[in-house]
Protein backbone atom coordinates (compact mmCIF):
# COMPACT_ATOMS: atom_id res chain seq x y z
CA UNK A 1 0.00 0.00 0.00
CA UNK A 2 1.44 3.37 -1.04
CA UNK A 3 2.05 6.20 1.41
CA UNK A 4 -0.56 8.29 -0.42
CA UNK A 5 -3.22 5.67 0.08
CA UNK A 6 -2.32 5.25 3.74
CA UNK A 7 -2.83 8.98 4.21
CA UNK A 8 -6.08 8.99 2.20
CA UNK A 9 -7.65 6.30 4.41
CA UNK A 10 -6.10 7.57 7.64
CA UNK A 11 -7.71 9.46 10.51
CA UNK A 12 -5.61 12.63 10.46
CA UNK A 13 -7.15 15.50 8.43
CA UNK A 14 -3.69 17.02 7.98
CA UNK A 15 -2.70 13.85 6.13
CA UNK A 16 -5.79 13.01 4.10
CA UNK A 17 -7.03 16.49 3.12
CA UNK A 18 -4.07 17.34 0.79
CA UNK A 19 -4.24 13.85 -0.73
CA UNK A 20 -7.98 13.91 -1.45
CA UNK A 21 -7.57 17.45 -2.85
CA UNK A 22 -4.95 16.17 -5.30
CA UNK A 23 -6.99 13.02 -6.01
CA UNK A 24 -9.93 15.05 -7.30
CA UNK A 25 -8.22 18.12 -8.72
CA UNK A 26 -5.31 16.49 -10.56
CA UNK A 27 -7.12 13.97 -10.94
CA UNK A 28 -4.92 11.18 -9.55
CA UNK A 29 -6.33 8.17 -11.38
CA UNK A 30 -3.45 5.93 -10.26
CA UNK A 31 -4.32 6.56 -6.62
CA UNK A 32 -8.01 5.92 -7.29
CA UNK A 33 -7.14 2.66 -9.09
CA UNK A 34 -5.09 1.58 -6.07
CA UNK A 35 -7.94 2.56 -3.75
CA UNK A 36 -10.41 0.43 -5.72
CA UNK A 37 -7.98 -2.50 -5.72
CA UNK A 38 -8.16 -2.51 -1.91
CA UNK A 39 -11.97 -2.84 -1.80
CA UNK A 40 -11.89 -6.35 -0.35
CA UNK A 41 -9.36 -5.49 2.31
CA UNK A 42 -10.67 -2.23 3.79
CA UNK A 43 -13.36 -2.04 6.45
CA UNK A 44 -16.67 -0.56 5.36
CA UNK A 45 -16.35 2.42 7.71
CA UNK A 46 -12.99 3.31 6.14
CA UNK A 47 -14.45 3.17 2.63
CA UNK A 48 -17.42 5.24 3.76
CA UNK A 49 -15.06 7.87 5.17
CA UNK A 50 -13.07 8.02 1.94
CA UNK A 51 -16.28 8.33 -0.11
CA UNK A 52 -17.36 11.30 2.01
CA UNK A 53 -13.93 12.91 1.60
CA UNK A 54 -14.06 12.54 -2.19
CA UNK A 55 -17.53 14.04 -2.30
CA UNK A 56 -16.61 16.97 -0.07
CA UNK A 57 -13.60 17.78 -2.28
CA UNK A 58 -15.79 18.23 -5.37
CA UNK A 59 -17.03 21.59 -6.63
CA UNK A 60 -18.25 23.25 -9.85
CA UNK A 61 -14.66 23.62 -11.00
CA UNK A 62 -13.50 20.01 -10.73
CA UNK A 63 -16.52 17.67 -10.88
CA UNK A 64 -15.75 16.82 -14.54
CA UNK A 65 -12.58 15.10 -13.31
CA UNK A 66 -14.68 12.35 -11.75
CA UNK A 67 -15.37 11.00 -15.25
CA UNK A 68 -11.77 9.80 -15.34
CA UNK A 69 -12.50 7.54 -12.37
CA UNK A 70 -15.12 5.68 -14.43
CA UNK A 71 -12.39 3.31 -15.66
CA UNK A 72 -12.17 1.78 -12.18
CA UNK A 73 -15.49 0.61 -10.89
CA UNK A 74 -16.21 0.24 -7.20
CA UNK A 75 -19.62 -0.01 -5.52
CA UNK A 76 -18.00 1.61 -2.48
CA UNK A 77 -17.47 4.96 -4.20
CA UNK A 78 -20.18 4.84 -6.84
CA UNK A 79 -22.80 6.74 -4.84
CA UNK A 80 -20.38 9.52 -3.93
CA UNK A 81 -19.25 9.96 -7.53
CA UNK A 82 -22.70 9.76 -9.09
CA UNK A 83 -24.34 12.04 -6.52
CA UNK A 84 -21.80 14.78 -7.35
CA UNK A 85 -22.35 14.36 -11.10
CA UNK A 86 -26.12 14.43 -10.66
CA UNK A 87 -25.82 17.61 -8.59
CA UNK A 88 -23.95 19.36 -11.40
CA UNK A 89 -25.73 17.61 -14.27
CA UNK A 90 -26.06 19.51 -17.53
CA UNK A 91 -26.50 18.65 -21.20
CA UNK A 92 -22.76 18.44 -21.95
CA UNK A 93 -22.09 16.14 -18.99
CA UNK A 94 -25.02 13.89 -19.86
CA UNK A 95 -23.81 13.63 -23.47
CA UNK A 96 -20.34 12.62 -22.29
CA UNK A 97 -21.73 9.98 -19.95
CA UNK A 98 -24.05 8.69 -22.67
CA UNK A 99 -21.03 8.26 -24.94
CA UNK A 100 -19.31 6.21 -22.25
CA UNK A 101 -22.47 4.14 -21.91
CA UNK A 102 -22.50 3.45 -25.63
CA UNK A 103 -18.79 2.93 -26.28
CA UNK A 104 -17.01 2.55 -22.94
CA UNK A 105 -15.70 -0.38 -20.94
CA UNK A 106 -17.98 -2.41 -18.69
CA UNK A 107 -16.74 -0.40 -15.71
CA UNK A 108 -17.55 2.92 -17.43
CA UNK A 109 -20.96 1.65 -18.48
CA UNK A 110 -21.70 0.61 -14.90
CA UNK A 111 -21.22 4.14 -13.56
CA UNK A 112 -23.18 5.51 -16.52
CA UNK A 113 -26.10 3.18 -15.87
CA UNK A 114 -26.29 4.45 -12.30
CA UNK A 115 -26.18 8.08 -13.46
CA UNK A 116 -29.21 7.54 -15.67
CA UNK A 117 -31.20 6.29 -12.69
CA UNK A 118 -31.33 9.96 -11.69
CA UNK A 119 -31.08 11.67 -15.06
CA UNK A 120 -33.79 10.13 -17.21
CA UNK A 121 -32.55 10.54 -20.76
CA UNK A 122 -34.49 8.47 -23.28
CA UNK A 123 -31.36 8.09 -25.40
CA UNK A 124 -29.92 5.83 -22.68
CA UNK A 125 -32.84 3.40 -22.84
CA UNK A 126 -31.39 1.15 -25.55
CA UNK A 127 -28.12 0.85 -23.64
CA UNK A 128 -29.98 -0.04 -20.45
CA UNK A 129 -31.83 -2.84 -22.21
CA UNK A 130 -28.81 -4.19 -24.07
CA UNK A 131 -26.65 -4.33 -20.94
CA UNK A 132 -29.24 -5.55 -18.44
CA UNK A 133 -28.07 -9.17 -18.87
CA UNK A 134 -24.36 -8.39 -19.06
CA UNK A 135 -21.87 -10.95 -17.77
CA UNK A 136 -20.38 -8.09 -15.73
CA UNK A 137 -22.60 -8.41 -12.68
CA UNK A 138 -22.43 -4.81 -11.49
CA UNK A 139 -23.41 -3.50 -14.92
CA UNK A 140 -26.39 -5.86 -15.17
CA UNK A 141 -27.53 -4.88 -11.67
CA UNK A 142 -27.29 -1.15 -12.34
CA UNK A 143 -29.16 -1.41 -15.62
CA UNK A 144 -31.97 -3.39 -13.99
CA UNK A 145 -32.26 -1.05 -11.01
CA UNK A 146 -32.28 1.99 -13.33
CA UNK A 147 -35.03 0.46 -15.45
CA UNK A 148 -36.94 -0.04 -12.20
CA UNK A 149 -36.38 3.61 -11.29
CA UNK A 150 -37.84 4.48 -14.69
CA UNK A 151 -40.78 2.16 -13.89
CA UNK A 152 -40.17 0.42 -17.19
CA UNK A 153 -42.66 -2.41 -17.57
CA UNK A 154 -41.38 -3.71 -20.90
CA UNK A 155 -38.11 -5.01 -19.45
CA UNK A 156 -39.94 -6.34 -16.38
CA UNK A 157 -42.42 -8.29 -18.49
CA UNK A 158 -39.66 -9.67 -20.72
CA UNK A 159 -37.87 -11.02 -17.63
CA UNK A 160 -41.10 -12.60 -16.34
CA UNK A 161 -41.52 -14.35 -19.71
CA UNK A 162 -37.91 -15.49 -19.60
CA UNK A 163 -38.63 -17.36 -16.35
CA UNK A 164 -40.53 -19.91 -18.44
CA UNK A 165 -37.49 -20.72 -20.58
CA UNK A 166 -36.46 -24.38 -20.56
CA UNK A 167 -32.82 -23.37 -20.16
CA UNK A 168 -32.05 -23.04 -16.43
CA UNK A 169 -29.29 -20.51 -17.10
CA UNK A 170 -31.79 -18.29 -18.92
CA UNK A 171 -34.16 -18.61 -15.97
CA UNK A 172 -31.43 -17.63 -13.54
CA UNK A 173 -30.49 -14.61 -15.65
CA UNK A 174 -34.11 -13.48 -15.51
CA UNK A 175 -34.21 -14.01 -11.74
CA UNK A 176 -31.07 -11.92 -11.25
CA UNK A 177 -32.57 -9.14 -13.38
CA UNK A 178 -35.77 -9.21 -11.33
CA UNK A 179 -33.77 -9.27 -8.10
CA UNK A 180 -32.03 -6.04 -9.09
CA UNK A 181 -35.30 -4.61 -10.44
CA UNK A 182 -36.71 -5.19 -6.99
CA UNK A 183 -40.46 -5.51 -7.62
CA UNK A 184 -42.33 -7.82 -5.23
CA UNK A 185 -44.81 -8.48 -8.02
CA UNK A 186 -42.26 -10.90 -9.47
CA UNK A 187 -42.13 -13.17 -6.40
CA UNK A 188 -44.86 -15.70 -7.39
CA UNK A 189 -43.37 -16.17 -10.87
CA UNK A 190 -39.84 -16.54 -9.47
CA UNK A 191 -40.94 -19.13 -6.91
CA UNK A 192 -42.72 -21.06 -9.65
CA UNK A 193 -39.51 -20.98 -11.71
CA UNK A 194 -37.57 -22.20 -8.67
CA UNK A 195 -39.92 -25.17 -8.30
CA UNK A 196 -39.16 -26.22 -11.87
CA UNK A 197 -35.42 -25.64 -12.01
CA UNK A 198 -32.31 -27.71 -11.43
CA UNK A 199 -30.74 -24.48 -10.14
CA UNK A 200 -33.26 -23.98 -7.34
CA UNK A 201 -30.59 -23.03 -4.79
CA UNK A 202 -29.28 -20.22 -7.00
CA UNK A 203 -32.79 -18.88 -7.57
CA UNK A 204 -33.74 -19.15 -3.89
CA UNK A 205 -30.66 -17.12 -2.99
CA UNK A 206 -31.99 -14.15 -4.97
CA UNK A 207 -35.53 -14.08 -3.59
CA UNK A 208 -34.86 -12.51 -0.14
CA UNK A 209 -33.27 -9.50 -1.86
CA UNK A 210 -36.72 -8.71 -3.26
CA UNK A 211 -38.84 -9.72 -0.27
CA UNK A 212 -37.32 -10.57 3.12
CA UNK A 213 -37.96 -14.03 4.51
CA UNK A 214 -40.23 -12.81 7.32
CA UNK A 215 -42.59 -11.10 4.90
CA UNK A 216 -42.42 -14.14 2.67
CA UNK A 217 -43.34 -16.40 5.61
CA UNK A 218 -46.28 -14.15 6.47
CA UNK A 219 -47.54 -14.06 2.87
CA UNK A 220 -47.08 -17.70 1.87
CA UNK A 221 -45.70 -19.92 4.62
CA UNK A 222 -45.20 -23.09 2.57
CA UNK A 223 -43.50 -21.41 -0.38
CA UNK A 224 -41.30 -19.47 2.05
CA UNK A 225 -40.27 -22.74 3.72
CA UNK A 226 -39.32 -24.14 0.32
CA UNK A 227 -37.19 -21.06 -0.41
CA UNK A 228 -35.48 -21.40 2.99
CA UNK A 229 -34.89 -25.11 2.40
CA UNK A 230 -33.14 -24.43 -0.92
CA UNK A 231 -31.07 -21.67 0.71
CA UNK A 232 -29.96 -24.15 3.37
CA UNK A 233 -28.99 -26.65 0.67
CA UNK A 234 -26.94 -23.99 -1.13
CA UNK A 235 -25.08 -22.60 1.89
CA UNK A 236 -21.32 -23.00 1.62
CA UNK A 237 -21.56 -24.69 -1.79
CA UNK A 238 -23.48 -22.34 -4.07
CA UNK A 239 -24.37 -19.44 -1.76
CA UNK A 240 -21.80 -17.53 0.34
CA UNK A 241 -22.04 -17.98 4.10
CA UNK A 242 -22.19 -14.20 4.58
CA UNK A 243 -25.85 -14.25 3.51
CA UNK A 244 -26.76 -15.53 6.97
CA UNK A 245 -26.68 -11.83 7.96
CA UNK A 246 -28.45 -10.52 4.85
CA UNK A 247 -31.28 -13.03 5.33
CA UNK A 248 -31.33 -12.84 9.17
CA UNK A 249 -31.23 -16.62 9.35
CA UNK A 250 -30.76 -16.75 13.13
CA UNK A 251 -34.10 -14.98 13.64
CA UNK A 252 -35.71 -16.96 10.82
CA UNK A 253 -34.82 -20.26 12.49
CA UNK A 254 -36.10 -19.01 15.83
CA UNK A 255 -39.43 -18.26 14.13
CA UNK A 256 -39.51 -21.71 12.54
CA UNK A 257 -38.77 -23.41 15.86
CA UNK A 258 -42.03 -21.93 17.14
CA UNK A 259 -43.82 -23.69 14.24
CA UNK A 260 -41.93 -26.97 14.35
CA UNK A 261 -45.08 -29.13 14.58
CA UNK A 262 -45.75 -28.28 10.94
CA UNK A 263 -44.43 -31.23 8.88
CA UNK A 264 -42.76 -29.03 6.28
CA UNK A 265 -41.23 -26.89 9.00
CA UNK A 266 -39.89 -30.04 10.67
CA UNK A 267 -38.16 -31.04 7.43
CA UNK A 268 -36.56 -27.60 7.06
CA UNK A 269 -35.34 -27.55 10.67
CA UNK A 270 -33.82 -31.03 10.41
CA UNK A 271 -32.09 -29.95 7.20
CA UNK A 272 -30.81 -26.76 8.86
CA UNK A 273 -29.50 -28.65 11.90
CA UNK A 274 -27.56 -31.06 9.70
CA UNK A 275 -26.21 -28.27 7.48
CA UNK A 276 -24.90 -26.16 10.37
CA UNK A 277 -23.41 -29.25 11.98
CA UNK A 278 -21.53 -29.86 8.73
CA UNK A 279 -20.44 -26.22 8.41
CA UNK A 280 -18.91 -26.19 11.90
CA UNK A 281 -17.27 -29.61 11.71
CA UNK A 282 -15.50 -29.07 8.42
CA UNK A 283 -12.71 -26.46 8.36
CA UNK A 284 -12.96 -25.96 4.62
CA UNK A 285 -16.26 -24.08 5.01
CA UNK A 286 -15.18 -21.58 7.66
CA UNK A 287 -11.47 -21.22 6.95
CA UNK A 288 -11.75 -18.00 4.91
CA UNK A 289 -14.70 -16.50 6.79
CA UNK A 290 -14.40 -13.49 9.09
CA UNK A 291 -14.88 -13.69 12.84
CA UNK A 292 -18.45 -12.33 12.79
CA UNK A 293 -19.59 -14.94 10.27
CA UNK A 294 -17.96 -17.79 12.19
CA UNK A 295 -19.58 -16.65 15.43
CA UNK A 296 -23.00 -16.29 13.84
CA UNK A 297 -22.79 -19.79 12.34
CA UNK A 298 -21.90 -21.25 15.72
CA UNK A 299 -24.75 -19.31 17.36
CA UNK A 300 -27.22 -20.67 14.80
CA UNK A 301 -25.88 -24.17 15.41
CA UNK A 302 -26.53 -23.78 19.15
CA UNK A 303 -30.21 -22.89 18.75
CA UNK A 304 -30.67 -25.77 16.30
CA UNK A 305 -29.01 -28.19 18.73
CA UNK A 306 -31.89 -27.57 21.15
CA UNK A 307 -34.31 -29.25 18.74
CA UNK A 308 -35.82 -32.62 19.61
CA UNK A 309 -34.78 -34.35 16.41
CA UNK A 310 -36.60 -37.59 17.20
CA UNK A 311 -39.82 -35.66 17.57
CA UNK A 312 -39.18 -33.78 14.31
CA UNK A 313 -38.54 -37.06 12.51
CA UNK A 314 -42.00 -38.25 13.57
CA UNK A 315 -43.52 -35.10 12.07
CA UNK A 316 -42.10 -35.51 8.56
CA UNK A 317 -44.12 -38.52 7.39
CA UNK A 318 -46.71 -36.28 5.70
CA UNK A 319 -43.95 -35.11 3.34
CA UNK A 320 -43.01 -38.63 2.29
CA UNK A 321 -45.20 -38.60 -0.80
CA UNK A 322 -44.43 -37.81 -4.41
CA UNK A 323 -46.60 -34.69 -4.43
CA UNK A 324 -44.60 -32.97 -1.69
CA UNK A 325 -41.92 -30.53 -2.78
CA UNK A 326 -40.08 -31.45 0.43
CA UNK A 327 -39.99 -35.19 -0.23
CA UNK A 328 -36.31 -35.38 -1.26
CA UNK A 329 -35.17 -33.63 1.91
CA UNK A 330 -37.62 -35.61 4.08
CA UNK A 331 -36.18 -38.87 2.74
CA UNK A 332 -32.77 -37.96 4.15
CA UNK A 333 -34.19 -37.97 7.67
CA UNK A 334 -36.78 -40.74 7.69
CA UNK A 335 -36.42 -43.94 9.68
CA UNK A 336 -39.60 -45.45 8.17
CA UNK A 337 -38.63 -48.00 5.45
CA UNK A 338 -42.22 -49.11 4.82
CA UNK A 339 -43.27 -45.58 3.85
CA UNK A 340 -40.19 -45.26 1.63
CA UNK A 341 -41.04 -48.54 -0.12
CA UNK A 342 -44.36 -47.02 -1.19
CA UNK A 343 -42.42 -44.35 -3.07
CA UNK A 344 -40.87 -47.03 -5.29
CA UNK A 345 -44.25 -47.10 -7.07
CA UNK A 346 -43.97 -43.41 -7.94
CA UNK A 347 -44.13 -42.14 -11.52
CA UNK A 348 -41.06 -39.99 -10.81
CA UNK A 349 -37.94 -41.97 -11.75
CA UNK A 350 -35.58 -39.64 -9.87
CA UNK A 351 -37.69 -40.10 -6.73
CA UNK A 352 -37.60 -43.89 -7.19
CA UNK A 353 -33.80 -43.75 -7.32
CA UNK A 354 -33.62 -41.54 -4.21
CA UNK A 355 -35.97 -43.89 -2.36
CA UNK A 356 -33.90 -46.91 -3.36
CA UNK A 357 -30.74 -45.21 -2.07
CA UNK A 358 -32.42 -44.41 1.25
CA UNK A 359 -33.62 -47.99 1.64
CA UNK A 360 -30.07 -49.17 0.97
CA UNK A 361 -28.83 -46.81 3.71
CA UNK A 362 -31.50 -48.18 6.09
CA UNK A 363 -30.43 -51.75 5.29
CA UNK A 364 -33.80 -52.60 3.72
CA UNK A 365 -32.92 -52.98 0.05
CA UNK A 366 -33.15 -56.63 -1.02
CA UNK A 367 -33.69 -58.31 -4.40
CA UNK A 368 -37.48 -58.06 -4.12
CA UNK A 369 -37.29 -54.35 -3.37
CA UNK A 370 -34.87 -53.87 -6.28
CA UNK A 371 -37.33 -55.55 -8.64
CA UNK A 372 -40.14 -53.24 -7.50
CA UNK A 373 -37.84 -50.23 -7.95
CA UNK A 374 -37.01 -51.21 -11.52
CA UNK A 375 -40.61 -51.78 -12.66
CA UNK A 376 -41.33 -48.18 -13.65
CA UNK A 377 -37.81 -47.09 -14.52
CA UNK A 378 -37.05 -46.57 -18.22
CA UNK A 379 -33.97 -44.34 -17.89
CA UNK A 380 -30.93 -46.57 -18.46
CA UNK A 381 -28.62 -44.57 -16.20
CA UNK A 382 -31.07 -44.80 -13.29
CA UNK A 383 -31.63 -48.52 -13.99
CA UNK A 384 -27.89 -49.18 -13.81
CA UNK A 385 -27.49 -47.27 -10.55
CA UNK A 386 -30.37 -49.19 -8.93
CA UNK A 387 -28.94 -52.51 -10.13
CA UNK A 388 -25.58 -51.58 -8.64
CA UNK A 389 -27.00 -50.70 -5.20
Amino acid sequence: MSEKLKKLIGKNPKDYEPVVFELVNKPDTELFEELVSQDDFLFDFIKNNVAKRIKSACNPGNYFNLLQFFKYYSPSYEDAIISVLVEYANEDLTDMILEKFECGTDEEKTYAARYFAFIKDSLAYTCLLSNSYSDYEYLAQNCASTLAAWQDKESFNQAIEKLSDEDDFEKLEAVKFLSSYGSKEAIPAIINAMKNSAMAENIAGEIPYIMNLFELLDNNFEDALLVINHIINGLGEILPLSIIFDFELYDVFEKLINNQNNSKCSVVLLNAAEKFETLTENDEYLFDEDKDTKNEIHDIKKILERLDKKELEKNINNELNENSLFVYTALDFTKEPEIVKDLLKSNNQTLILKSAEILKKLGCFDDTTRTVALLKVTDLNIKNIIRAL
